[in-house]
C-alpha cells in the first residue's frame, strides 16, 4: 500500500459508515470509537545542537512504541554523516528513523520540503499506531511544519533539552575535536568546491566551508602552514558551532515566550559537567525520567470513555440518549 492509499484509507475511516449499513458489520471494539474523538499524538524534541536530542528521541522510543523523524536540516542529506553527527545505527538501538541520510546532497531541501515529507512520515506512523517522535535542532522546519492545519489533526508534546551555554560550548569543542580524529577533514574534503559556492544543499553545513582554504592552498605550502590553516579551520568550526548553538536558542525562547507555545525545558547541564556512571544517572534523573513521565500523562490526558454503539440507532445518534462524553465533546 502506497502513502497516497494509506493517507485516503485513514481519512476514509473517520466518515459514518451509511444508515444502510447492517448493525452486525459495524466495528465494536471500543478503542476504534474512543480514538476518533481524540486528535494524534507527536512528540517534538528540540534544543540547540549537542545537547542530545538525538539520545532522548531514542530513549523515548524505546520506553514507548515509537519511531523518530529527523528535523536536523544537515542530517537529512545523504553523505558528510561524520560532519553533521548523525546518529549511528548502533545509536538508534533498532529505531525506525525517517529523513536522516535520504535526500540527495546536492538539493536545495526547503522547510516546505520537509513539512511535506514529514506528513507523510506522521500519517505512515500513525497508521501502525505508533507515536511519532520529532526530532532535531532546525527550529524553522518545525516552525514550517506547525502551522493550523497541522494543529488541527495533531496534539504535540514539546520537550527543550537545554544546557548552559559555557559548558554546551565547552562540549562542542571536544566534539570537533573527536570528529576530526574520526575522519571529519577528509570526509568534508570530498565536498570542497572551487567555485566557494556553498550556498546550496548540504555544503552549507558547519564544517564544509570553513576548510575550503587549507584543501585549496595545502598543496603549495609546507606542513607547518598548512597545520596552522588546518588549525585555524577547525577553530572555524567550533566557533561556528556556538554561534549556532546560540541562534537556536533565540529560536527556542522565541517559539515559547513570543508564539506561546508550551514547552516542557529539561536542564541537562549537569550531565554534561560529570563523567562517566555520574553523567549517565544525571541524564536519567534530569532528563529521561521527567521526559517519561511528561509523555505518560501526555498519552493519556482527556482520554474519553466511549461505550461503543451497538444498534444502528445509537450510531446515528439520538440527542436525548447521547452519551456524557459524545455531548461534551461536541460544540
Amino acid at each position: 500500500m502506497n502513502m497516497a492509499t494509506m493517507f485516503m484509507s485513514k481519512q476514509l475511516i473517520t466518515q459514518q459508515p451509511s444508515i444502510n449499513l447492517p448493525p452486525g458489520r459495524l466495528n465494536t471494539n471500543p478503542n476504534f470509537w474512543k480514538k476518533k474523538l481524540q486528535k494524534e499524538k507527536v512528540v517534538i524534541v528540540i534544543g540547540a545542537t549537542g545537547t542530545g536530542k538525538s539520545r532522548l528521541s531514542i530513549d523515548i522510543a524505546t520506553r514507548f512504541s515509537s519511531e523518530v523523524i529527523n528535523s536536523d536540516k544537515m542530517q537529512v542529506y545523504e553523505g558528510l554523516d561524520v560532519v553533521t553527527n548523525k546518529v549511528t545505527k548502533q545509536e538508534q538501538q533498532g529505531v525506525p528513523h525517517h529523513l536522516l541520510g535520504t535526500i540527495n546532497p546536492f538539493y536545495d531541501f526547503s522547510a516546505t520540503d520537509f513539512s511535506d515529507m514529514a506528513g507523510l512520515s506522521l500519517d505512515a506512523i500513525a497508521a501502525r499506531d505508533r507515536l511519532p517522535i520529532i526530532a532535531g535542532g532546525s527550529n524553522s522546519y518545525i516552525e514550517a511544519l506547525i502551522d493550523p492545519n497541522f494543529q488541527s489533526r495533531y496534539e504535540c508534546c514539546f520537550l527543550w533539552v537545554d544546557v548552559s551555554m559555557p559548558v554546551l560550548c565547552s562540549f562542542v569543542s571536544k566534539r570537533v575535536d573527536k570528529m576530526v580524529a574520526n575522519g571529519m577533514v577528509d570526509e568534508a574534503e570530498k565536498f570542497f568546491d572551487p567555485a566557494r559556492d556553498y550556498s546550496r544543499g548540504i555544503k552549507r553545513a558547519i564544517g564544509v566551508p570553513e576548510f575550503d582554504s587549507y584543501f585549496r592552498y595545502k598543496s603549495l605550502l609546507d606542513e607547518e602552514t598548512q597545520d596552522k590553516l588546518l588549525q585555524d579551520a577547525i577553530s572555524k568550526v567550533k566557533d561556528h558551532t556556538c554561534r549556532l548553538a546560540l541562534r537556536q536558542l533565540g529560536k527556542i525562547q522565541r517559539l515559547k515566550n513570543v508564539k506561546g507555545w508550551k514547552i516542557h525545558q529539561l536542564d541537562a547541564t549537569e550531565a554534561f559537567t560529570k563523567q562517566g556512571k555520574e553523567s549517565e544517572e544525571a541524564w536519567n534523573k534530569l532528563v529521561a525520567a521527567p521526559s517519561m513521565a511528561i509523555i505518560e500523562k501526555f498519552l493519556h490526558q482527556n482520554v474519553f470513555t466511549v461505550k461503543a454503539p451497538t444498534t444502528l440507532a445509537s450510531l446515528i445518534g439520538i440527542p436525548r440518549k447521547r452519551s456524557a462524553a459524545i455531548a461534551a465533546a461536541t460544540p
